[in-house]
């Protein structure tokens, strides 16, 4: 009685033992000493089609300044004001409209859709100097985002929308501002999902593994990007009053003592 008696006890412990997988929550698990990555050359954002930029302009020139420096009118709901200012915090927004072009003063169009930051400060810059509307030193261009974000949701700290103020933004990065995932997150399947020529694209990203991270196609984030990380099994049983129950240490030396007490009425009565 006292063998099967302990045999029922090891085979209940295995059982729970295997039912207990636990969850991955470290990151680059194929990560080693000394490995490198060749990463992409194509992270950089470029303009698109609804994105705002701030341009300043800066010349020896106070008139030009004036000019192309578009002052900015802050408004409120049933009040009205007549200050303008022309600080870099001041700087009024150009829309890139939907064929992808600003209306720049005494440029005209500029097509900014599909250019870089720096790209555009340096077409700008030169359109200025062939058709003679700056002086050639001093001439500074400066322009930067005005509304780009991304959004980061799910099993992460702080879920929300965040601002893009620099040119490339990796996935690491994004989650990082948003502090990280819970342990109740999938780190091998997180969700990118990103708006290309008129389409809805979803990728698939593996923390776990340091290559698939580096090769995949959205490590590097573009503008209104959304993030989503998946919850795991285990919160996902949360959703449900008993979910994780069957899971407990309680629950399954409940179950081995019942088992023991029927096995132990069945061998007295044989």
């Amino acid at each position: 009685m006292d063998r099967k008696f302990y045999l029922l006890q090891i085979l209940v412990a295995l059982f729970v033992l295997s039912s207990c997988k636990a969850p991955q929550i470290s990151y680059f698990q194929d990560s080693h000493d000394g490995d490198n990555y060749t990463l992409s050359d194509k992270g950089t954002i470029k303009l698109r089609p609804g994105d705002k930029v701030s341009i300043l302009v800066n010349t020896k020139v106070q008139e030009y300044n004036n000019i192309y420096n578009l002052p900015y009118t802050p408004t409120r709901i049933g009040q009205s004001s007549n200050v303008k200012t022309a600080t870099p915090q001041g700087v009024a927004c150009y829309t890139i409209d939907g064929k992808g072009n600003i209306d720049f003063p005494l440029l005209g169009t500029i097509e900014a859709a599909g250019m870089t930051r720096e790209q555009l400060a340096a077409h700008i810059k030169q359109e200025m100097l062939d058709k003679n509307l700056a002086n050639d030193d001093p001439l500074i261009v400066t322009v930067d985002f005005a509304n780009l974000n991304i959004s980061v949701l799910g099993e992460v700290k702080n879920p929300g929308r965040y601002s893009v103020e620099k040119d490339k933004i990796t996935i690491l990065e994004a989650l990082g501002m948003a502090g990280d995932l819970t342990i109740y997150g999938e780190r091998d399947d997180v969700v990118v999902l990103r708006e290309e020529a008129g389409k809805q694209n979803t990728y698939v990203v593996d923390l776990t593994s340091t290559m698939k991270l580096v090769k995949s196609p959205v490590y590097y984030l573009q503008q209104n990007d959304i993030v989503y990380v998946k919850p795991n099994t285990m919160r996902q049983r949360q959703a449900t009053v008993s979910g994780n129950t069957v899971y407990t240490p309680t629950f399954w030396i409940s179950v081995a003592s019942l088992l023991t007490t029927i096995s132990a009425i069945i061998i007295n009565n044989n």
